[in-house]
């Protein structure tokens, strides 16, 4: 567990882990920067959203000139998501202030007015939806039809030395995925497992960020795809944190998610001891 995207970018490039979920933009410059990783598969689609204090003066994004809003990584799909948005409301970045900060902060920070707004993964925005301070002014699918955030990177050196390990790995994530997205008990069920004995977090609150709505986070059609990157390669460099033009192939890997045609969903439900 890590509390950021910084401190998984250098535990990656200090080979300290081989295998991380991070966002695009964040592996798309470590690549661009020589870093020896590439990209096998995407952790979902959408998940992210913008979120304003509820009692709070944003109710549009033409509010949000001179405003302070946090963001995980200026290598994040979610300042992206906020200059897109900003870009359709013909409001000028430069009229507002962007911030840093770890995730787990943010939820906090809007609560005691330390910041205006956040553009975050879940379950960040679910958390200050329950809380009752926080409201989503919108989610990223409004502004970004098929947004992705999350992805899976591998260094090289696995990819060379063990690729049937990493096509069991993205097999595993793509079965979940499938599972996943077959209906809300599975989800219900995920909510409480992965809360209780894995994230230390309350069920409460996963159940209200995998089921409201059912589509809000979705875990199929993780294939990596040349359009969907080009596209946030292409809005780095416009927004700045990209300076030069890397190719889909330089950074991407199909291969394994071309490998693992003919995939069902993990059969597994409440109180068995293993899925298969």
């Amino acid at each position: 567990m890590f509390q950021g995207f910084p401190e998984i970018k250098e535990a990656l490039i200090a080979n300290k882990i081989q295998v991380a979920f991070m966002v695009a933009p964040m592996a798309i410059a470590l690549r661009a920067q020589g870093v020896p990783i590439k990209i096998v598969y995407l952790g979902h689609r959408y998940g992210s959203a913008f979120v304003v204090r509820k009692d709070g003066p944003i109710h549009s994004v033409k509010d949000l000139p001179g405003k302070t809003i946090a963001i995980p990584s200026r290598f994040s799909d979610e300042r992206l998501m906020v200059f897109r948005a900003l870009k359709a409301n013909g409001v000028d970045p430069k009229s507002l202030k962007m911030v840093e900060m770890a995730p787990p902060d943010v939820a906090g920070a809007l609560a005691v007015s330390a910041i205006d707004a956040f553009s975050m993964g879940e379950p960040y925005p679910s958390q200050a939806e329950i809380g009752g301070f926080g409201r989503v002014l919108f989610h990223a699918r409004e502004y970004w039809p098929d947004y992705m955030s999350c992805v899976v990177v591998v260094r090289q050196d696995i990819i060379d030395k063990r690729p049937k390990a990493v096509q069991t790995l993205v097999d595993g994530i793509a079965r979940s995925g499938m599972w996943l997205d077959k209906g809300r008990d599975n989800r219900l069920a995920a909510a409480d497992f992965v809360g209780r004995l894995y994230f230390n977090q309350p069920p409460k609150l996963l159940t209200w960020a995998l089921t409201n709505p059912i589509d809000r986070v979705v875990y199929s059609s993780l294939t990596p795809r040349k359009p969907d990157f080009d596209l946030v390669r292409d809005l780095m460099i416009e927004t700045g944190v990209l300076d030069k033009k890397i190719e889909f192939e330089e950074y991407i890997d199909t291969t394994f998610a071309e490998g693992g045609h003919g995939l069902t969903a993990w059969k597994w439900q409440p109180g068995d001891e293993q899925a298969n």
